[in-house]
């Protein structure tokens, strides 16, 4: 239980949602942010003088003066998940992992509520996880269940956070600007589970040999997803989505996914669905129901028989790797603002690359990675990059915005270089989605 006094670090969604939690239960607080510095050991006196508990927004590294201070001093540091996790009154689903959080935090609450649960998707996905469960009460439509997107800076601080589900997409670099090493960032994923007890449920990949080690020590029940279905595991076989036990629960023509990742995203969603109470129809309708989310694989354009797909979500190489390779033929636009990652790893494509686009401040990097190799060149713009790309491509071909970087250098996020990419895309050819490729 909380008794304060409390410093909330950062004045965005998420603090404002921490602020007025306490606000609401009577607990002293007051808030600071960065530009409240700079941090200097008299600085950081008098922020933490007093204080009992530090509540960090998402953005606040684990490394920052404020977090190292706390902790140097005894005070305990909780993320708003924590609270949220404490306060909560109805069941909750997580969803973590580097890549497919917010597809399968989509899917599962679509399968729910097709079963006739009700079900709110929130933290990342929507409203801050604590200010859903400060309001539910108040609301005459209480949800039956959280579905819960949460990230590994939340996750970081989150000791008392046990979901009744817990679903672990996959892990892979990313972050470590902010985590320090690869490790840390797999070690504050992996408190999705740690807290879990042996009548929750874990569902993780099979085949993902690290999360496996993460995991391995823990209380829940296991739920398996892999390449191939039935044998203990959810996954695709004959054409069908089956459980463990072999049976079928859709069939895989009846969904917009094709690539190996977009059905094992389907099968995690599946598999977390059934273990909160979902019917197999209601997960096969909610799956046929859910569309393909914007800037991920999306189709944004076709002409002269190539192909145009969006997915500037792929902020990691580890998605620019899974986007790649469900594709025979791709002209590559990639790069962007690294956050530390080893694009090497971009290398191995080479036998599906008919050519790069190299933008942004990685644009070096991306050349250097391909050098020798595929044929590539840089841009200075998205208009330049989609251009050079079109030059590239031949029919039968795939032009895929899939940088493996943020977008922080050349815009305000993922989505808006994903609109300029569509931007691009129908200024050069239109915005025919009907011809086949």
């Amino acid at each position: 239980m909380i008794t304060g006094p409390v410093l909330v670090v950062g004045r965005g969604k998420t603090g404002q949602a921490v602020a007025e939690y306490l606000a609401g239960v009577d607990v002293e607080y007051r808030v600071v942010d960065d530009g409240d510095g700079p941090w200097s050991e008299t600085a950081l006196e008098s922020a933490l003088a007093g204080v009992e508990l530090v509540i960090p927004s998402p953005g606040i590294p684990e490394h920052h003066p404020l977090l190292m201070a706390a902790a140097a001093r005894g005070i305990a540091v909780r993320s708003e998940v924590d609270l949220a996790a404490e306060a909560a009154s109805v069941p909750y689903v997580a969803v973590t992992g580097t890549n497919g959080k917010t597809t399968v935090t989509t899917l599962i609450t679509a399968m729910l509520s097709a079963s006739g649960m009700r079900a709110r998707a929130v933290g990342n996905i929507g409203d801050p996880f604590l200010r859903a469960v400060a309001t539910a009460d108040a609301n005459t439509e209480t949800p039956d269940v959280f579905v819960v997107e949460v990230s590994s800076f939340q996750l970081r601080f989150a000791p008392n956070f046990r979901p009744s589900v817990a679903v672990w997409t996959n892990v892979a670099d990313d972050h470590l600007d902010w985590h320090g090493s690869f490790t840390g960032y797999a070690q504050a994923k992996a408190m999705v589970t740690r807290s879990q007890h042996e009548t929750d449920v874990l569902v993780t990949d099979r085949d993902d040999a690290v999360v496996q080690e993460h995991v391995a020590g823990t209380d829940a029940e296991r739920v398996f997803v892999a390449d191939v279905g039935g044998d203990g595991s959810w996954g695709p076989r004959g054409g069908a989505l089956v459980d463990p036990e072999g049976h079928v629960v859709i069939g895989l023509g009846d969904l917009d996914v094709t690539a190996p990742h977009e059905i094992r995203n389907v099968a995690m969603a599946a598999a977390a669905a059934r273990a909160v109470g979902a019917r197999d129809a209601g997960i096969a309708a909610g799956a046929r129901a859910t569309q393909r989310l914007h800037h991920r694989a999306e189709l944004v354009g076709q002409a002269g028989g190539v192909r145009w797909i969006d997915d500037s979500k792929a902020t990691n190489p580890h998605a620019t790797v899974a986007a790649v390779s469900g594709h025979d033929s791709v002209v590559l636009i990639a790069g962007g603002k690294n956050k530390g990652l080893d694009l090497g790893v971009l290398r191995p494509l080479a036998p599906r690359l008919r050519s790069v686009v190299a933008i942004g401040d990685a644009a070096n990097e991306v050349v250097a990675t391909f050098s020798g190799v595929v044929p590539v060149s840089t841009a200075e713009s998205m208009r330049r990059a989609v251009r050079q790309a079109a030059d590239a491509a031949r029919p039968g071909d795939v032009v895929l915005l899939s940088p493996a970087c943020a977008s922080f250098d050349w815009y305000d996020g993922y989505a808006a270089r994903g609109d300029d990419f569509r931007r691009e895309v129908e200024a050069l050819i239109g915005s025919n989605l009907g011809e086949s490729a």
